[in-house]
């Protein structure tokens, strides 16, 4: 992809409003709402038609930050001395389907796309076929031998559909339930996220995996699950190693109630038997066929890095994170708007990068490194984080913490800092001592069922053993200093009910946006403290990441 870095109109006409404000004197740690405004509303403008990876959207986006790094008087941390870390991805679209059908003792169902089901495939292929597949239920199809539990029983998936359950086992049990206790109770583990579902059906040779929609479950309605339009992005891989899966995607939950009942069974009934630890996988004596045209492609997509070079320990980088990507071109909305631009999700993130990599810029050089992530395809399975993760340009072992901004809450100053993934470092520690120098408080998520901990960029690091910390809005009610929690979850309900990942996740005039100011000012004064120290943060006791980091520990003596 060519990169037109501040050559053209576009990109200096972009440059301007962000530029003067950077210009004037700040405290170190002065983040600018005014600032973050202009970058969102920057960002989330039509020029930029949506950021979708691979897109002109996408070279616009790239230049745009890149101009605004170079402005501020950053280096350049990507491949080769330059701005960026190729990313190429196989970018998958589904079309009309032929044939999209539940079939049982000859009787077909027909499926409506969008309303009954919502698939994808991440298969390089011009057409996705399902031929006369038999659906098998595996309940919610984890296998965790550290945890006693095997959903699948030798079940052979291989040319078949695998249909699971969202979330863990003891999502749902209760006490003297076998899957109570199991996992993580109303913390989802990793094992309950649908990405985890669609890599084991794969592991399994499944033909299909399809999941059953439950808004509890998975933490969002079925508008976000069709938001994708049956678009998908993948990380390019060689042939042995490119999914069985050639369609994946959710049902409905009446459409799965349908279907468990045309095949004599309950699904009510199911779902506790799900939670047993003898529950064997039932064959619903159905078919699933399909026939769809794909358009695909590999396009190649970019994350942007920049640093701060540390004056003392420049090989050992504290690392902020944020993805540019957002949804694209899709259907108008009630308003006519046809770019779901993610304004929240999650320019208001990189603008909050911006801001702090302003305020380092404005103080002393650190001990240590600092580097800015931009990355790209977050919202198609944390894509860039997982590329550079698999191929970092600073290594891991070397970099002492990851902090991740993902949706921040709009609705003006709060009296806490919502924790995300409770119990598993130090870094939380550091969150409550900074917060409480600010006069607030720490709670913890109020739907840890969301699984939000594995689902930002992150995860990609925290599988690599880095710590890490991720500020996301939607994480619970924030206790608003107007309204206090009851007013911070209708600002949850309002967002994730209607505007996440769509056409009205865009810039608004009554943002207010103290709050964000707050938790990027948390997130600047913790990265400025491990940049100017020698200390390691580490994961704590029961982390499923600490073993992973404890095996480079020889490095960080």
């Amino acid at each position: 992809m060519s990169i037109r870095l501040a050559l053209t109109a576009f990109v200096l006409a972009a440059l301007a409003a962000p530029a003067a404000a950077q210009t004037a004197p700040a405290a170190p740690s002065g983040i600018d709402a005014a600032n973050l405004a202009q970058t969102v509303r920057t960002l989330a403008s039509d020029q930029f038609q949506g950021r979708a990876p691979g897109t002109i959207g996408e070279e616009r986006t790239v230049g745009y930050l890149i101009g605004r790094l170079q402005a501020l008087g950053l280096e350049p941390a990507g491949v080769d001395g330059g701005w960026t870390q190729p990313v190429p991805l196989l970018h998958t679209r589904l079309g009309t389907a032929t044939t999209l059908a539940f079939g049982r003792k000859g009787v077909v169902t027909p499926l409506a796309s969008g309303t009954d089901i919502y698939v994808s495939t991440l298969q390089p292929k011009d057409r996705a076929v399902v031929d006369n597949a038999p659906m098998v239920f595996v309940g919610y199809g984890v296998t965790a031998a550290e945890r006693g539990w095997d959903d699948f029983k030798g079940q052979d998936l291989k040319g078949k559909v695998a249909v699971f359950l969202i979330n863990d086992p003891d999502f749902v049990a209760a006490k003297g339930e076998d899957a109570f206790g199991k996992f993580g109770g109303r913390t989802m583990t990793y094992y309950g996220r649908w990405t985890y579902k669609f890599e084991e059906a794969s592991r399994r040779g499944a033909v299909a995996a399809l999941i059953v929609h439950d808004t509890d479950g998975v933490g969002y309605g079925w508008n976000v699950v069709k938001s994708g339009g049956g678009e998908n992005y993948g990380l390019v891989v060689p042939p042995e190693k490119v999914t069985s899966l050639a369609l994946q995607g959710w049902i409905s939950g009446e459409t799965a109630t349908s279907l468990f009942a045309n095949a004599g069974q309950d699904l009510a009934k199911l779902r506790v038997a799900a939670r047993r630890k003898d529950f064997k996988p039932v064959d619903l004596g159905t078919s699933f066929n399909a026939a769809i045209p794909v358009t695909q492609a590999v396009v190649q997509s970019q994350n942007v890095l920049a640093k701060i070079p540390g004056a003392k320990r420049p090989d050992e980088v504290v690392m902020y994170g944020a993805h540019w990507d957002a949804y694209g071109e899709g259907a108008p909305d009630e308003a006519g708007r046809i770019y779901r631009a993610g304004a929240n999700d999650d320019a208001l993130g990189v603008a909050g990068l911006f801001e702090i990599a302003r305020g380092f810029k404005a103080a002393p050089p650190p001990d240590r490194s600092i580097v800015f992530a931009f990355w790209t395809a977050e919202e198609r399975g944390l894509l860039g984080s997982e590329a550079y993760a698999a191929n970092p340009i600073f290594p891991v072992e070397k970099t002492v913490a990851n902090f991740g901004l993902d949706i921040l809450q709009t609705a003006g100053k709060a009296k806490d800092v919502v924790l995300v993934g409770k119990g598993q470092g130090s870094l939380e520690d550091d969150l409550a001592r900074i917060a409480a120098a600010q006069g607030r408080t720490v709670s913890v998520e109020s739907l840890p069922e969301r699984g939000l901990f594995y689902r930002a960029d992150h995860f990609s690091m925290a599988k690599r053993g880095v710590p890490v910390l991720l500020m996301m809005g939607i994480a619970g009610a924030s206790d608003l200093v107007n309204g206090g929690k009851p007013a911070g979850q209708a600002w949850v309900d309002a967002y994730t009910g209607k505007c996440y990942h769509q056409a009205c996740d865009a810039w608004d005039e009554s943002w207010n946006l103290d709050g964000a100011v707050q938790d990027i000012s948390l997130f600047y004064t913790i990265g400025d403290e491990l940049a100017r120290s020698a200390r390691w943060p580490d994961w704590k006791v029961g982390s499923e990441f600490k073993a992973i980091r404890e095996k480079s520990a020889a490095s960080r003596r």
